[in-house]
């Protein structure tokens, strides 16, 4: 819910102003598939320049970058991807994980014969940004993650959300999901119930340089994300003052600038 409403609030602002909306996420123009992993995969390209590929959060998809993908088409080849079992990504399996989902990316990569990328992730997508570049670390430039956590449990999330998600796991546990669509929502809740699982000491054979970013309101636990940042050799941390967990849809514009200047900075 929270992403539609997003994106019809975009749609009337484009359209009060004069402009032709793009409908990101649904642009034929723009939009691919490919088969991987046994996979159909759906993204989205825009720009030209070095890969930045965008990964969205639980739920999500690449149209949850709206206010995004147009600053950086400007300066990269946007490579904006429907993780399997999200948006227009077709995924008939029964199971899903983060390494399932960072293998993907690497496969997408592979075939569209790029070496590497820069990678953006948006929680969900920021944990499989994460685990992507310790999986294929050749395959990741530097990477910006927001609202990222390594485990599922209160350690890691606020009360408030650790509390919503038990009260989810206790109502769909045992039930049978015959409707397609509500059987592939209950795997993805699953996702987050259950992983990810990653010791902040894997964290240390990352050589990619990380951006480390959450909101001072977001629902990760702010010693969660210092944590993350800690125990990464090359990391820069920002913690996005008045901000909950949707920093790069709340600040866009400071957002898109400063994962700019990280993408392009010196980095020793």
């Amino acid at each position: 819910m929270r992403c539609y409403i997003t994106f019809l609030f975009l749609l009337l602002s484009q359209l009060v102003h004069g402009q032709k909306a793009v409908p990101y996420g649904h642009n034929t123009a723009a939009g691919h598939y490919a088969t991987v992993r046994g996979v159909k995969l759906y993204y989205e390209t825009y720009g030209a320049g070095a890969p930045l590929l965008l990964l969205h959060g639980n739920g999500g998809s690449s149209q949850d970058f709206a206010k995004n993908i147009p600053y950086f088409a400007k300066h990269y080849r946007v490579i904006a991807l429907d993780s399997r079992a999200h948006g227009r990504s077709v995924d008939a399996g029964d199971s899903l994980s983060f390494e399932m989902m960072a293998d993907d990316c690497a496969a997408l990569l592979t075939q569209l014969r790029l070496d590497s990328a820069y990678v953006l992730g948006w929680s969900d997508g920021g944990i499989t940004a994460l685990v992507l570049a310790l999986r294929h670390p050749g395959k990741v430039k530097r990477l910006a993650a927001t609202g990222a956590n390594l485990w599922p449990d209160s350690t890691a999330l606020t009360p408030e959300l650790w509390q919503q998600m038990r009260r989810g796991y206790r109502e769909g546990q045992g039930q049978t999901f015959t409707d397609a669509k509500r059987r592939n929502d209950w795997k993805v809740f699953l996702l987050d119930w259950k992983e990810p699982h990653v010791p902040l000491s894997a964290l240390a054979s990352i050589k990619a340089p990380a951006f480390i970013i959450a909101g001072d309101r977001d629902v990760i636990r702010a010693d969660h994300t210092v944590a993350i940042y800690q125990s990464l050799p090359r990391a820069w941390l920002w913690i996005v003052p008045n901000s909950s967990h949707g920093t790069l849809q709340e600040h866009a514009d400071e957002f898109n600038r400063k994962v700019n200047q990280f993408f392009r900075a010196p980095f020793q």
